[in-house]
Parts: structure tokens; sequence; C-alpha cells
């Protein structure tokens, strides 16, 4: 976890220079980065999704997992902040949730998981290789790790991806960023129509 935390600490950094002198956006530009990602997985209804069948909206994408025991349920509990922040707004941005844990987090339990922090919010799930290829086209990192109790837990990258309307990858925001600042470039994105 310490390893993928500095890599990711270190891009993010990296990455941020004059960063707000140039940038009207809280989180980073990463368009250059992932121009044509997108992924083949089923949402928790077994409904066959691509990043494509949101076009139109602005998608919040973050992977993680149910038994995740932090970032997580952290990162969900804000962006739930964050779509009360949008108000009427939050009728254009689309959640979406990707599982790390195919194995563990079945239908069932990644929908109870997603809508007790908000309803709207959509879960993805694959098979180990689809997971891997979704993970692998932004970027993710994951690995699994025993812990004290005879289970295992996941390290994995926790930034949040912003798409745009056309659905192209446009910024990551870091683990932590307030929901202010994720509303306000929300709303900025919604408002340029990119």
């Amino acid at each position: 976890m310490r390893k993928i935390f500095l890599l990711f600490l270190t891009l993010l950094l990296s990455a941020c220079g004059d960063h707000e002198a140039t940038s009207p956006y809280h989180a980073i530009d990463i368009s250059w980065q992932h121009a044509h990602a997108d992924f083949r997985l089923t949402d928790s209804n077994r409904a066959p999704r691509m990043l494509s069948d949101f076009k139109g909206k602005v998608v919040v994408l973050f992977f993680g997992y149910t038994h995740c025991p932090e970032v997580c349920p952290t990162t969900l509990a804000d962006l739930a902040q964050t779509m009360r922040l949008l108000g009427n707004d939050a009728n254009r941005v689309q959640v979406l949730f990707v599982t790390l844990d195919p194995d563990r987090d079945k239908p069932e339990l990644l929908t109870n998981f997603v809508s007790s922090f908000n309803p709207a919010f959509l879960a993805l799930y694959g098979d180990p290789q689809s997971t891997a290829q979704a993970a692998s086209a932004f970027g993710v990192n994951y690995t699994k790790r025993p812990d004290q109790h005879g289970g295992y837990i996941l390290d994995h990258t926790d930034g949040i991806f912003l798409l745009g309307l056309r659905g192209t990858p446009l910024l990551l925001a870091p683990y932590g960023q307030p929901a202010e600042q994720m509303a306000h470039d929300i709303r900025l994105l919604l408002s340029i129509g990119r």
C-alpha cells in the first residue's frame, strides 16, 4: 500500500506544477493520458455496460471494493455529499463504482453497498480479466495481500476520475478532495460541454 501511495503521490505532485495558475479545475487534467479509455463490465442489475453508455453525462468513476476498511466508504460518502451539493445538476452526473474484488463483490452486495451512499450510484463488476483490463485502462493499480484475520485486503489506487459529457477521461481528483471542489469541477464540465 505504501509503495502504491508513494507512486500515486509522486505522479500527483509532478502533475501539479503550475496547475492552479493555468487550470480552472481543482482536480488534475489527465485528458492527454486516457483519451480512449473504455471497458466492458456488468452492472449490479446484470446488464452489460460500457463507458459510452453514459455519454451526455459527466461520469464520476471510482475503483474500489466493498470490504475496503477506509478509503472506499469515505470516498463514496464524499461523493454522496458532492451529489447533494450539485442539486438538480446531479441528474446530469453518473457515479460509477468499479469493484476490484470480483471474487467477493457479488451483484447484490455491490447494490446494497453503493445504494447505502446514494441510490443513483451504479456498481460495476467483471471477471478477473475484464476487471484488470478496466483498471489498466485508467492506470489503476491494485494488489491483494493477506490481512491479520486470514482473509485479504486490496491495496489500490484511490483517485477519482471525472469523464466529460463525451465520455473522455478529463480529470483526476485525489483521495480526500473536498466535496465542494468536486462539485465545482463537475459543474464546470457540465457548463463547458466537454
